[in-house]
């Protein structure tokens, strides 16, 4: 499991950077800088032909929160042989993360995805229980009742343990952070900005695009 020091670091990560215009960059990107590969490779989660891009990100996270006009952007223009998810990271408030993976199991979370990064980092207002989720989300048509009892579900806790499992094998020490089809990571804490990072992304999925072939 994820230890406090690792914890800790990301708060620290992906500090303030600028944003640059996708595809803004001055060189390839270098392994080793930009971004990493993941040893061993892990086990990707869509169907046979697909590319698989991880977000590892945290609902508390600033920096997260910075990039998330950018990221909804380019995902947005995401081929049809790409596959996106989001996975929430086990530090930072822990009741985030079963926030989550609640929706998630809801088939709410990309609809609520932009007004809960909106209540923590600009209404101020932290969701750190239950009673403020569910007075939150009724705002925007979540029925509090349903949300509780998938809250405390047996199998919202098992996605909390497989995404920490998930973290660990993939080194994730900070937030925001991508991976692309279990072979290799990247944030932009590495790449330079959120721009940065996105660019290399493309350049990973064109290199995983070009291995199949």
């Amino acid at each position: 499991m994820i230890d406090d020091t690792r914890r800790s670091m990301m708060l620290a990560t992906g500090a303030a950077l600028a944003a640059l215009p996708l595809g803004a960059l001055a060189q390839a990107p270098r392994e080793g800088k930009d971004f990493r590969p993941v040893r061993p490779a892990q086990p990707t989660d869509v169907p046979a032909g697909k590319i698989e891009v991880i977000e590892f990100f945290w609902y508390g996270c600033p920096h997260c929160n910075t990039l998330e006009p950018l990221l909804k952007q380019w995902t947005a223009k995401l081929p049809d042989d790409v596959v996106f998810r989001k996975i929430h990271v086990p530090f930072g408030d822990r009741n985030h993360q079963q926030l989550f993976f609640t929706l998630e199991s809801m088939g709410k979370a990309a609809e609520v995805n932009d007004a809960i990064f909106r209540a923590i980092h600009v209404d101020r207002d932290r969701l750190d229980t239950v009673d403020k989720m569910v007075a939150m989300l009724g705002k925007h048509g979540i029925d509090g009742n349903q949300f509780r009892d998938t809250y405390k579900s047996f199998s919202v806790r098992t996605k909390m343990r497989r995404a920490a499992q998930i973290v660990d094998a993939y080194g994730v020490d900070g937030v925001p952070a991508m991976a692309v089809n279990g072979k290799y990571y990247t944030a932009p804490s590495m790449a330079g900005s959120n721009g940065a990072a996105l660019a290399v992304l493309d350049y990973l999925i064109e290199l995983e695009r070009k291995a199949r072939k």
